[in-house]
């Protein structure tokens, strides 16, 4: 009867022909060599052999294990979209004032409001719903193949085979290659100079050597000290090849990876720059309905003696001060600017909400490699023993990357050779005979060509390269030279640059083979110095980051000095560079004060990234973060905004808000998604000001006119009319464009700002409201006057149009210049409300809701009215303290 095996923490019993599957190499209680079994153990365990596994076993572990995919997150239908969208703040705003105005059976406000909650939640789930469409896009653009061994049956011959990454089992025998992505946690059993990228897994960029391990030393304490990623012989799903090749057996899966087990690591989100601004102004909003009906009822019942025949004027009041556009607004805007980036830039924004989120970054945290670097080095010089420039060094360096690749037989030739080959010349290097070659090794950290220099027969020349210390130790030095050596390459590893050490050694031609025993005696020539390719784009891009107010912090995993190296190349001044242990001892203020003053931390685990980010939040900036591996999960969760390009692991694109689908990390295209984000929220912040503080003023107009007049001042009908008209014309503001002044810096919806703004001008508002009433006591009550309610009715409903047009033209950022052709979309509908307010109440339509034509006097006053009206909104505009309270620099 076969055996069974419980997954770890799921509940999940799997069937296994023979043996429990171990957990991960290098998980806590697994080992994996130099601290647990060797290769052969490994194999025994997993019930496999070097020539792989059957059809028939791999078909019943797939069965047992299931499929080696991540933890599926399940994808929210459309409906479930759509009724989370109501608990958007703005649409719980509107539902409340709905169920009030059904309440008190008023039918037409209910309906508008109705029909415009089912708008907003239609355009944010259909712009939500097309994002997971172009995440789906994506998935299929990964490779999804593994080269695995297998066999048809036991006696059968094992035969390498392309299959999906998804079918593979514990036990599978893969191999791999330069480029390859490791499909799964793995057990090296054969390598030739293999190095694979962690940098998903650990943020390091630089490769790491990996080579089977097979001498058991019991538990020791490499494991606990170094962790599992340093484990050479073991590698994990996440990481990739950079060189060489290996084959290896499969020993974990699915959920049982440790690149699943970053699930655990991340936590729910807390509210972004958008939830905790959306929430401030819902319950300002809030609470200003909660005061006015009551408010209004009691007033019309202590002074007038009125009752509840007052109470739906009452509503039409609470309504009239609501912005029941607002969720149609803010989606629209967010919806048109997610199209546009996905459109025009490949910018794919996942949550809507996410994009007004962008335009108020202040803060963007990133890593160095993909984003200012390429993972890519470059040949800066070659230098003597001195320090001084040498293109001889370079020239020796140049003949063992040629003959090593030529000799050696290797696939591709290694980044560092690749380097030295392109700054070098090739002819020179041809130019000597290839004998032999010992290729890099990652226990000896070196490579060996022996060649014969043209016109030397009988002599055979060595040419060694490799890590510093390697060739000192192998070169005839007294000890003080060698110490002086490593204190050069030390300091030029402290200013960015890492080293490579070319020596030389003349032997005798023989026939005899070379070994590494070969090494020992060489003449020390000099140094090759490298540094990490820069982004072509990168410095213009930290320029424009610059110019719009956005800082960037640099939190990598890489040296100090190749991190400050690169961002001084690169203009960005790093500042001092601050190293992951300093952050250790430091409590919250101080860690506040530290992030705040510092460009560059370096050595930085994804914990340090996360608290990091973490404390910029809590200090009120807004941060966004940049990241494509695992270890950038934590500070992603942690981030006002996460982002991550398109070639990002699963897991990463997931988790974040805005995928750059172009290649690499783009801080161009993350330039062009900020600008979006700032024009939506430029437009959201301008939409909210306007409306606000006209409807303030309106509010404040009705109040004191319910109290002076022996009728109401407006009807409900016509009220629920001047809302429609109004909220019609406002929904422009979805399609105006900002001036280019107001997206200067960050954007965010700051209630506090707003409210002052608002009161301000909507006691001014109030003020040219009741200038009316005193021109229609005139009218009605001068010479010669109509004495009638309709007249009062008409009079007020044009004057309130006419001065919500005014604010609109006024208020508004997005001025173009008077040449621009057609007008913008704005002004177009403020005059199209302008011409609504005076003819309405003249056409068919008038008497049905109660108002009459208008006395002539009545015309002449109310121009003088509004211009005294429009004179004061242009100085008020013009005052410092009111002009575009959106944009506000980080600093403020």
């Amino acid at each position: 009867m076969p055996e069974t095996s419980a997954t770890e923490g799921r509940g999940l019993v799997v069937p296994f022909p023979s043996r429990t599957l171990p957990a991960p190499a290098g998980a806590p209680g697994a080992g994996g060599a130099p601290t647990g079994p060797t290769s052969l153990q490994v194999l025994r365990t997993l019930d496999s052999g070097p020539h792989g596994l059957t059809d028939e076993e791999a078909e019943e572990r797939l069965a047992g294990y299931g499929e080696n995919t991540l933890p599926a997150r399940r994808t929210m239908s459309w409906p479930g979209r759509f009724l989370r969208s109501l608990r958007d703040p703005f649409t719980a705003v509107l539902l409340c004032l709905g169920l009030v105005s059904v309440a008190v059976a008023s039918w037409g406000p209910a309906c508008v409001i109705t029909v415009l909650v089912v708008v907003s939640c239609a355009l944010r789930s259909a712009g939500e719903h097309r994002a997971d469409r172009s995440m789906a896009g994506l998935r299929e653009l990964v490779a999804t193949t593994a080269t695995v061994v297998r066999r048809t049956g036991r006696d059968t011959a094992p035969v390498p085979r392309e299959i999906p990454v998804d079918q593979l089992v514990p036990g599978d025998v893969v191999r791999l290659g330069p480029g390859d992505l490791v499909p799964a946690d793995v057990r090296l059993l054969r390598a030739n100079s293999l190095s694979v990228n962690q940098a998903a897994l650990t943020g390091e960029s630089a490769p790491v050597a990996k080579y089977p391990v097979d001498a058991p030393t019991g538990s020791g304490s490499g494991a606990a000290e170094h962790g599992p990623f340093d484990e050479p012989q073991s590698c994990f799903q996440g990481s990739s090849v950079m060189s060489g090749s290996g084959t290896a057996v499969v020993v974990a899966t699915g959920a049982r990876t440790r690149f699943a087990a970053a699930h655990d690591f991340v936590h729910p989100r807390g509210p972004s720059a958008f939830d905790r601004s959306v929430h401030g102004i819902s319950w300002t909003l809030i609470r200003f309905m909660l005061v006015t009906p009551p408010l209004v009822l009691m007033a019309n019942a202590a002074l007038r003696g009125r009752g509840l025949e007052t109470l739906p004027f009452a509503v039409a009041v609470a309504v009239g001060l609501t912005p029941e556009m607002l969720p149609v607004v803010v989606t629209t805007c967010l919806a048109r600017g997610a199209s546009l980036l996905a459109r025009v830039y490949g910018v794919i924004v996942r949550r809507l909400p996410a994009l007004h989120d962008l335009g108020a970054v202040d803060v963007l945290c990133l890593d160095k490699t993909g984003t200012l670097t390429r993972d890519r080095p470059v040949v800066v010089r070659g230098l003597d023993a001195g320090g001084r420039d040498d293109p001889e060094v370079l020239r020796w360096a140049a003949v063992n990357a040629w003959w090593t690749l030529q000799l050696a037989d290797l696939p591709v030739p290694d980044a560092l050779d690749e380097a030295i080959l392109d700054a070098a010349d090739a002819a020179e290097a041809q130019a000597h005979d290839g004998i032999a070659a010992v290729p890099f090794d990652p226990a000896r950290r070196l490579s060996t060509a022996v060649v014969r220099v043209p016109g030397r027969l009988g002599t055979d020349t060595l040419v060694v390269k490799g890590a510093v210390e390697s060739v000192l130790e192998r070169c005839a030095l007294d000890e003080d030279r060698r110490r002086r050596l490593l204190r050069l390459a030390a300091g030029r590893a402290d200013d960015g640059l890492r080293l490579l050490a070319v020596a030389t050694a003349e032997r005798p031609a023989r026939h005899r083979p070379y070994t590494p025993a070969d090494e020992r005696g060489l003449t020390f020539v000099g140094f090759v110095a490298l540094r990490e390719e820069l982004v072509p784009s990168a410095a213009g891009a930290l320029r424009v980051l610059a110019d719009r107010g956005v800082t960037v912090k640099v939190l990598t995993g890489d040296h100090p000095g190749t991190a400050a190296r690169a961002c001084r190349d690169l203009g960005l001044d790093p500042g001092e560079v601050c190293t992951a242990d300093r952050i250790d001892g430091l409590t919250e203020p101080e860690l506040a004060e530290l992030a705040d003053r510092t460009t560059v931390f370096a050595r930085c685990t994804p914990e340090h990234k996360a608290r990091i980010v973490t404390t910029l939040r809590a200090a009120g900036r807004t941060a966004g973060f940049l990241g494509d591996g695992v270890n950038d999960l934590p500070a992603l969760h942690a981030a006002d905004v996460g982002i991550c390009p398109r070639d990002a692991v699963d897991m990463v694109r997931e988790s974040a808000d805005v995928i750059l689908a172009g290649r690499g990390k783009d801080l161009t295209a993350i330039d062009h998604a900020i600008t979006a984000g700032r024009h939506s929220g430029v437009t959201i912040a301008t939409y909210l000001r306007i409306t606000l503080s006209s409807n303030l003023g309106n509010v404040i107009a009705m109040l004191f006119a319910g109290l002076l007049l022996p009728f109401l001042p407006m009807l409900p009908a016509q009220a629920l009319v001047q809302n429609l008209c109004f909220d019609a014309a406002q929904l422009t503001f979805s399609y105006d464009r900002p001036a280019p002044a107001a997206l200067r810096g960050p954007t965010a919806l700051r209630p506090r700002d707003l409210l002052r703004f608002i009161t301000g001008f909507g006691a001014l508002n109030a003020v040219a409201d009741l200038a009316t009433f005193g021109v229609l006591a005139l009218a009605l009550y001068g010479p010669g006057g109509a004495d009638d309610e309709a007249v009062f009715h008409s009079g007020w409903f044009t004057e309130n149009l006419l001065t919500q047009a005014l604010v609109m033209v006024l208020l508004r950022t997005g001025r173009r210049t008077a040449g621009a052709r057609g007008g913008s979309p704005v002004g177009r509908a403020a005059a199209g409300l302008a011409v609504t307010g005076l003819l309405l109440p003249l056409s068919p339509l008038g008497p049905p809701l109660g108002m009459t034509a208008l006395p002539a006097l009545y015309y002449p006053l109310l121009v003088a009215v509004l211009g005294l009206y429009a004179a004061a909104l242009a100085f008020a505009v013009r005052r410092p303290g009111n002009r575009d309270p959106g944009p506000r620099p980080p600093d403020a």
